[in-house]
């Protein structure tokens, strides 16, 4: 394929591989929609390994297609079709910055399916992507507000806009309440290798309450700060 001069590129891969997701349909999106304030931008899971390889080919314009026909592919899933948006990248848009239009023409596209994703896009004094997000969330597109530490997560529930995830220590695997109270559960994945998003769906549930907690994983863990508890 010739390479791609769009700012962004987009690969859906319709039966994927994953071995946390299970066979259901995953997006790739380029490493240009990744917000500059994203302090995983070392130790994140998907810039080591074979995703790294071909993240790096999505976000080089190698491999995956413009926005309009990603969301065409979206469109033509199956009614009811789970699927998880980014095992790498972010929401639309350059940097920190959402672009909203173009999520709402993914949550457009979305209607009928149950898409989910996590984003580390600022929301907090960032109305724009509050509002970007809190109206996915609304409209049947999953947004999970991803927190970098405990301390972070408090405040993204206490905004309502959306689920929240955070990043926990290494070795967690119990669930507990966060200074706030709020319940924080361990991703089902994280305790048995066979509990699948497939399966699980509980980060598709707009509207649950307790916040998934991730352990750090992957090669690039070693580069994020252990305080994160």
């Amino acid at each position: 394929m010739v390479k791609s001069s769009l700012t962004h590129s987009y690969h859906l891969t319709k039966i994927s591989r994953n071995r946390k997701t299970g066979p259901i349909p995953v997006s790739t999106s380029s490493a240009t929609t990744c917000p500059d304030s994203c302090p995983l931008q070392r130790a994140c899971y998907a810039k080591y390994g074979p995703l790294a390889l071909h993240w790096d080919r999505v976000s080089n314009g190698d491999r995956g297609v413009s926005f309009a026909q990603f969301l065409e592919q979206i469109r033509a899933l199956p009614e009811g079709q789970l699927w998880r948006h980014n095992e790498a990248g972010d929401l639309p848009g350059k940097g920190d910055q959402i672009d909203s239009n173009m999520l709402q023409d993914l949550v457009v596209a979305n209607r009928g399916k149950r898409g989910f994703t996590y984003t580390h896009k600022p929301v907090i004094g960032h109305p724009e992507n509050t509002e970007a997000i809190r109206w996915a969330n609304q409209n049947g597109f999953t947004v999970n507000l991803s927190a970098n530490c405990i301390a972070e997560a408090d405040p993204l529930v206490k905004l309502g806009i959306g689920p929240v995830a955070t990043v926990l220590p290494e070795h967690t695997r119990k669930a507990f309440h966060t200074p706030a109270g709020n319940w924080v559960i361990v991703c089902p994945n994280a305790l048995d290798e066979k509990a699948k998003c497939q399966h699980c769906q509980l980060c598709q549930n707009a509207d649950r309450n307790p916040i998934i907690g991730f352990p750090l994983h992957g090669t690039g863990r070693k580069h994020y700060s252990t305080e994160i508890g």
